[in-house]
């Protein structure tokens, strides 16, 4: 049964054409999906299980998009709510909607997926011979996942198929593959399997696959032997190059797609322009294997102090490099005299802006700053050390001379004070895959009735 699929945005809270939305929902979609997280943006979200968008963009999107389903009488479904699909922010994301229901009169079936993975579950697995490292993976043990404070498993497009089957108006999901919440549905419905995989890869980051990526909104169209996708803003046309280049969007591979229950290869996929605005794509396969589901995994690092301060001068904007050198080895000895810390205790890092602040020592290309900022960023076992340390390099930071015949320097600082106490340093600690014998084993499912 063919399937027509609006992805309104690539993700919550980054926005999208009201006007294209409103053209999407006038062409009669079966479902409205977008996605809510990644883990582009590091492992604080998913360590602090926070998101890193904004309450109020948050329900600012989401508001219009109930309003979307209610104007269209179908499912709404989000994937990787909260950013990281923690448990935590499924449940912040259940609040907004409620509330929303409560200020827009709706009454609502609402399922909610969930993705948290207890330690003691992933220990037991790993003992069962379950789990399988990716590639790189860290070593895990029964210490280091009791060490996380959280771990989620990316549901696929089974556990979704669950949630719908609720009967649910929206679906708020845990932790989900990028494709899962598009691919759903079509798969659900008999459509072509290759074709729903493939055309949910090139839909996940919505109007990303057209030649306005910012517009937001496109609309898909599932079959029986393939995909249409076309984008809503009037200025965004889909091309068999902007199609077919999305393939190559966070994949190691751009033929192959890997998801719970198999891969995806588009090796023989023909991607053809019907008009000017829309792409037909045929050809995909999809091919069944073992059930897994990715892991992921964050713990604390460390805790962090940072300190800002911007060389002006000439003289010193123009050995940056060499000044910090100075300063790093003076700083050194100093913390080990006077706060009795080896080395290996902690770590300070510079990062000259303007000169190899992204790349550091990788950096090959030299210029002439008018200014530079020095960075420093202090991790250590505890938040305590860490401000200590921050306390300590802040004066020579501010004064510390290039060279011993010179007159004393000083530095400009932003703010004051020029330390910030950043908190827990979180780091990715699994990427692993998951044997199930039961798609829905890992996962818990919860309906709520809401509404005025």
């Amino acid at each position: 049964m063919p399937t027509r699929v609006l992805v309104p945005s690539g993700v919550l809270g980054l926005g999208f054409d009201r006007t294209a939305l409103a053209r999407g929902v006038a062409m009669r979609p079966d479902i409205i999906a977008i996605d809510g997280g990644s883990t582009d943006s590091g492992p604080f979200s998913l360590g602090a299980g926070q998101s890193k968008y904004a309450r109020a963009a948050t329900k600012s999107e989401w508001r219009d998009l109930m309003l979307a389903r209610a104007t269209a009488g179908v499912p709404l479904v989000i994937g990787t709510a909260g950013t990281c699909g923690a448990d935590a922010t499924v449940d912040w994301m259940f609040d907004i909607t409620v509330e929303l229901a409560r200020e827009l009169g709706q009454t609502l079936r609402i399922a909610r997926l969930y993705s948290s993975q207890s330690p003691d579950t992933v220990t037991t697995a790993l003992a069962q011979g379950q789990i399988t490292p990716l590639s790189p993976a860290p070593e895990i043990s029964a210490e280091t996942l009791a060490s996380m404070t959280n771990i989620v498993a990316l549901a696929g497009a089974e556990q979704m198929q669950a949630a719908l089957q609720t009967g649910a108006d929206i679906v708020i999901a845990g932790r989900t593959t990028d494709t899962a919440t598009i691919a759903a549905l079509p798969l659900l419905r008999g459509d072509h399997p290759g074709g729903a995989w493939h055309g949910a890869k090139i839909a996940e980051c919505g109007a990303l696959c057209s030649t306005n990526p910012t517009s937001g909104v496109i609309v898909v169209d599932f079959d029986e032997t393939g995909f249409t996708v076309e984008a809503m803003h009037e200025t965004a046309l889909c091309t068999p190059h902007s199609v077919s280049a999305h393939m190559l969007y966070e994949n190691t591979d751009p033929f192959i797609l890997y998801e719970p229950g198999g891969h995806l290869d588009v090796t023989r996929a023909r991607y053809t322009a019907l008009d000017a605005r829309r792409v037909r794509v045929e050809g995909s396969e999809w091919v069944p294997g073992r059930y897994t589901v990715k892991l992921e995994g964050a713990r604390i690092a460390g805790y962090q102090t940072t300190i800002l301060a911007i060389l002006r001068g000439q003289h010193y904007a123009s050995h940056a490099r060499e000044w910090v050198a100075k300063l790093t080895t003076f700083l050194a000895d100093t913390i080990s005299r006077r706060m009795d810390l080896a080395p290996d205790s902690y770590a300070l890092d510079f990062r000259l802006i303007g000169v190899d602040g992204a790349l550091g020592g990788l950096e090959n290309r030299e210029g002439s700053p008018v200014e530079v900022g020095v960075l420093g960023i202090v991790t250590a076992p505890t938040q305590a050390i860490a401000a200590e340390i921050g306390k300590l390099i802040n004066p020579f930071v501010l004064h510390y001379p290039l060279t011993e015949n010179e007159e004393l320097p000083t530095f400009a600082f932003p703010y004051s004070p020029a330390t910030t106490d950043r908190g827990a340093l979180y780091e990715f600690a699994l990427n692993h895959v998951m044997e199930l014998a039961d798609p829905m084993s890992a996962f818990r499912l919860t309906v709520t009735e809401v509404g005025a």
